[in-house]
């Protein structure tokens, strides 16, 4: 099979496809003939920033049929068609999953469909469920043209937020976020991001996080689910009594399984009813994954960046 690895940190130009055996799935595991693989920032960071042993293949976000079931696996049966998260390896004809980070993949719904929907939409709803959300509240997404931040943007219409604002890198994204039903659209470098919100639901970090606290109202909350660090300083949030909250979907998946299973019923209800639709920016053969992590890096994309090695 093939296999994408990288031997050093880096950009794009340090992942190799090369030719590998196929994996045997271990206990509590099953082996997915994948069908499409998702592209994400934490990942391209991971590859550029290290923090895994080298050489290792990019973790990520699979979809397509399980072929084989390791020892004490219940639930699933070969044959069955899932999508889930594997920590390594994942950008391959085949992958090993642990069964716990598996959905089932309803009828009608595509590979395409279930990449881009399970993931990204787990930590698009888990971090708009951590803001403890009242109906009739603002929300402000930055990165809502993004894979996690165009669900966000739908999930809080859906959810049933007031007023929805769209933050993106660029005024060429803005047509794209009010076609995902956002009320508002700003992009980052505007003077004002308009009137306060309750709610900010950030995936950006880094320097971002001045202006997404300055966005709150008076008892806002900000809820921190990406990758790119940053400081709040403690005296921005004094001042409007507001609230910083940090989500991370490894934690409820280990946690708290029952809580993310729930989730994903409620992912899959409002998609079978017609009320999320995850966007596709890009789908690329397997041998095009730096073109991919390239598209992901210069955030060009307008939701999900997908490889179907089939």
């Amino acid at each position: 099979m093939r296999r994408v690895r990288y031997a050093e940190t880096g950009g794009p130009e340090v992942l190799r496809v090369e030719e590998a055996a196929v994996p045997v799935p271990g206990p509590g595991e099953v082996l997915v003939r994948t069908e499409a693989i998702g592209v994400t920032l934490p990942v391209v960071r991971k590859v550029r920033e290290g923090g895994l042993p080298l050489p290792t293949g990019p973790g990520g976000e699979v979809a397509g049929e399980i072929v084989a079931v390791g020892a004490e696996v219940t639930g699933f049966a070969v044959g069955d068609r899932v999508a889930g998260l594997c920590f390594t390896d994942a950008f391959a004809d085949f992958a090993v999953v642990h069964a716990a980070m598996l959905s089932p993949v309803p009828e009608g719904a595509s590979a395409v469909d279930a990449v881009a929907l399970v993931r990204c939409g787990l930590v698009a709803l888990g971090a708009y469920e951590a803001a403890r959300p009242a109906a009739g509240e603002s929300v402000l997404v930055t990165a809502a043209a993004g894979g996690s931040g165009h669900l966000a943007v739908q999930l809080a219409k859906a959810r049933g937020a007031g007023r929805v604002v769209a933050a993106v890198s660029s005024a060429d994204k803005a047509e794209f976020a009010r076609s995902l039903g956002a009320d508002e659209v700003v992009t980052y470098g505007d003077e004002s991001w308009g009137d306060p919100v309750d709610i900010v639901l950030d995936a950006v970090g880094g320097e971002l996080l001045s202006p997404a606290v300055a966005a709150l109202a008076p008892g806002g909350r900000l809820v921190a689910y990406g990758s790119g660090g940053g400081t709040i300083e403690a005296y921005d949030l004094l001042v409007g009594a507001k609230s910083a909250i940090g989500f991370q979907m490894a934690l409820i998946a280990r946690e708290r399984p029952e809580l993310m299973e729930r989730w994903r019923r409620e992912l899959w209800e409002l998609f079978a009813a017609g009320r999320i639709r995850p966007r596709v920016d890009s789908v690329l053969p397997l041998e095009d994954v730096a073109k991919a992590f390239g598209i992901i890096e210069s955030r060009a994309n307008r939701g999900k960046v997908i490889l179907r090695p089939v």
